[in-house]
């Protein structure tokens, strides 16, 4: 296990991290759900650990990481009940706001710059949309939206649209709602799920079980799309 990921915590990655990572102004907390106990749970110790490096590399203020790393175990009983909060199944997890934002599975390769990506625009307090998507969200997105955006580490356009999910999550957050759930999986730790939506090239997009887009979509379509697919029910 070392060996097969010690390029991710090389000096060199830690630098481009701390390069990525430097605009950040406040704090942000990530949860990183884990089993310590599954042995079947390839991913968990790494993704654990890069979270860890991750941290580590994100600016301080008052000698405190501005990236808060929270490892949640399953093994442990006293972490159980955030799972349940969290709404958690698979191992490994790592998520944002309360978990409206997530990937399920090791958010590694080119999801590193995502997650990068993410961390930033949520100490930023912005999210990066137009200000159109941003009054859509607010004004006519009332319903619940599910998007899974299934990705594979080598893929380079994956970021882009999870990225694009995870920030329309944020801004039904921020727009006091939290009815829009973003989750990117990764498609070799989850195959049942990329089996379900018969996945052939990725990025793949589904909005409330329905794949909706292969590729990256515009914005635009993107917005149309999700209120369109909006459920009454959560």
């Amino acid at each position: 296990m070392e060996e097969e990921f010690a390029e991710l915590f090389t000096d060199e990655v830690k630098q481009a991290l701390q390069d990525a990572l430097k605009d950040m102004k406040n704090p942000v907390d990530v949860y990183v759900f884990i089993n310590s106990l599954d042995e079947h749970c390839h991913y968990c110790d790494v993704t654990k650990r890069f979270l860890e490096f991750m941290g580590d590399a994100a600016p301080k203020k008052e000698g405190k990481s501005l990236l808060q790393v929270h490892v949640v175990d399953k093994a442990n009983q006293n972490d159980l009940q955030v799972f349940k909060e969290f709404n958690i199944e698979r191992v490994p997890t790592v998520a944002f706001v309360k978990g409206y934002i997530r990937w399920t599975g090791a958010p590694l390769g080119e999801e590193i710059r995502a997650l990068v990506e993410t961390a930033v625009r949520l100490s930023l307090n912005e999210s990066g949309l137009s200000q159109e998507t941003i009054d859509a969200i607010k004004e006519k997105l009332n319903g619940f939206v599910k998007i899974e955006t299934v990705v594979t580490p080598s893929c380079p356009y994956c970021p882009y649209a999870a990225l694009m999910a995870h920030m329309v999550a944020y801004e039904a957050c921020k727009a006091g709602k939290c009815n829009v759930l973003s989750d990117v999986i990764e498609a070799y730790e989850n195959q049942d799920i990329a089996e379900k939506y018969q996945v052939m090239s990725v990025p793949s997009v589904a909005i409330n079980g329905s794949v909706e887009f292969i590729g990256v979509p515009t914005e635009e379509n993107f917005i149309a799309s999700i209120l369109e697919k909006q459920n009454q029910k959560a």
